[in-house]
Order: C-alpha cells, then sequence, then structure tokens
C-alpha cells in the first residue's frame, strides 16, 4: 500500500483482500474514493491455482509451518478424484489456527503465535469448482474456483485428512476475483505514476446497473433516493453520462444510495 501511496501522491489506499505470505498473484488495490467500493470486490468468488504436497501436515496448513504430523503412503489417481469431488460443493469448513479470525477481540494467528492453538468453528464456504491440474508424487496442483472466506489451505489440509495421508500447501497463486484476472494486473515491480487505473464501474459490472436521468443523478449527489422500476436488489450500480455515481439498494419502487462517489455541483 506505502508503494502505491508514494506511486500516486494519494493517501487513501485500500485492497479487497490479503494473499498469505507465501503466495501470489492478483490484488485488486483501490485509490481514492473507490476505496468505499471494496466490500463489494471482496465478495466475488476467487480462483487460485495451488499445489499441496500429500503425506505431510504443517500447524499451518502450509509450509511455512512445523511439521505436525502425516502418513505418506502411495495414493491412486482413483482414490485423489474421490477426494476431490468429495470436496466441491457446500460444506462446513474448519479456518485454519493460523488465520485472521477473531477470537475474544484478538487474531486467531496471534494466539497460535504464543502456543494457543484456538479450535475455531466451522463456517459454510462453496468450493464451485476443485480441479487436478497436474501431478508429480506426493505434489498435486489444483486451481479452485471458491466462495468468499475458503481457505485454500483448509483445502489442502482436508483433502490430506480424507486421503489418510495428511497434506499441506506448498504454493499458492491467486488468479482471479470475479472477472478480474491476474493476467491483466500491472507487476508491482512495473508500477508507475504513468500506469492506467482502472475505472470504477469496470470492477463493479458483475452488479445490476441503473442509468440515470440528469435530475436523478443530482438527486443521487444529495444523497436521496430516486425511482426504479427493476427487482429488488441489495447493490445496482448508478451512472450517469458514462461515469459511476456509486451504489445504491433496490427497495420497492425506489434507489437509495449507498454510497456516492462525487459530491453535489
Amino acid at each position: 500500500m506505502a508503494r502505491v501511496r508514494k506511486t500516486f501522491g494519494v493517501r487513501r489506499v485500500g485492497h479487497t483482500g490479503t494473499l498469505d505470505p507465501f503466495a501470489s498473484g492478483l490484488l485488486v488495490v483501490l485509490v481514492g474514493r473507490v476505496t468505499r467500493l471494496a466490500r463489494f470486490i471482496e465478495g466475488q468468488d476467487k480462483t487460485y491455482l495451488a499445489t499441496a504436497e500429500l503425506g505431510v501436515s504443517t500447524d499451518t496448513d502450509d509450509r511455512t509451518g512445523q511439521v505436525a504430523g502425516g502418513s505418506p503412503r502411495p495414493v491412486s489417481d482413483a482414490e485423489l478424484a474421490e477426494a476431490l469431488a468429495a470436496l466441491t460443493g457446500t460444506q462446513l469448513q474448519r479456518p485454519p489456527a493460523f488465520s485472521a479470525r477473531h477470537v475474544e477481540g484478538r487474531r486467531s494467528y496471534q494466539l497460535a503465535r504464543q502456543g494457543v492453538m484456538v479450535d475455531l468453528p466451522p463456517t459454510e464456504v462453496e468450493v464451485h469448482a476443485l480441479e487436478l491440474v497436474s501431478r508429480s508424487g506426493n505434489l498435486v496442483t489444483l486451481r479452485a474456483r471458491v466462495s468468499r472466506g475458503t481457505y485454500v489451505r483448509a483445502l489442502a489440509r482436508d483433502l490430506g485428512q480424507r486421503l489418510g495421508t495428511g497434506a499441506h500447501l506448498t504454493e499458492l497463486r491467486r488468479e482471479r476475483i470475479g472477472d478480474l484476472d491476474v493476467g491483466e494486473a500491472t507487476p508491482l515491480a512495473e508500477l508507475s505514476r504513468e500506469t492506467p487505473l482502472r475505472p470504477a464501474a469496470g470492477l463493479l459490472a458483475h452488479l445490476p446497473a441503473a442509468e440515470l436521468a440528469p435530475a436523478d443523478a443530482v438527486a443521487v449527489r444529495h444523497g436521496r433516493a430516486v425511482p426504479w422500476t427493476g427487482a429488488a436488489a441489495p447493490a445496482v450500480t448508478l451512472h450517469a453520462e458514462g461515469r459511476l455515481l456509486g451504489v445504491a439498494q433496490a427497495a420497492g419502487d425506489e434507489l437509495r444510495p449507498v454510497i456516492v462517489l462525487e459530491d453535489p455541483a
């Protein structure tokens, strides 16, 4: 974040979800008032390319932790395919002890680093797709498309448990957040003041949209509701003259502004 602030000369910078220290890939960075849109972006499905090592478990569920067990044995392709299928769909997932979940006002990883391993309650997640990309002995590379809040480290752990071997994550790369692809991102090392910023409207293309008449655009800038004939929706983007004005909640026959990006004229 400090690099972005310095490069563009702005103070207000945010993101839509950090990556584990050993991971790489897509990080969506928001600048200025657009930071207020983070919650509408981070809730989208995410796609990861992940490599897990079967036969070894760690206390962090990834390569940064201490070995905590494992039972190496040959695993057939059929066994692996069956286990991956079982981990696809809606399920209750237990977050890793080394995670950012709150426990009585503290982060779980802070307690874990002090030797207090908290058994976090499971949360409902959805694994939309989990496919085998390649395999080399006990190293299996997977592509996972998952809902918000899903820990890919926990998927590796649970895969090892289903196979009876134990497992941990060795590599992780975030490829997509919704329709945003890492292939279209700018590497941090290449970031400069000339780097074009993506229009905010393109970040919310997954939401329904409303094109406002000039009078309604003025009302929205003042935080007032405007007429709506579409379906009810928790979030609708508001546009006028090709610009994104904000986001509203569609309720009944009106759009109630939730976020307004432009000041009144």
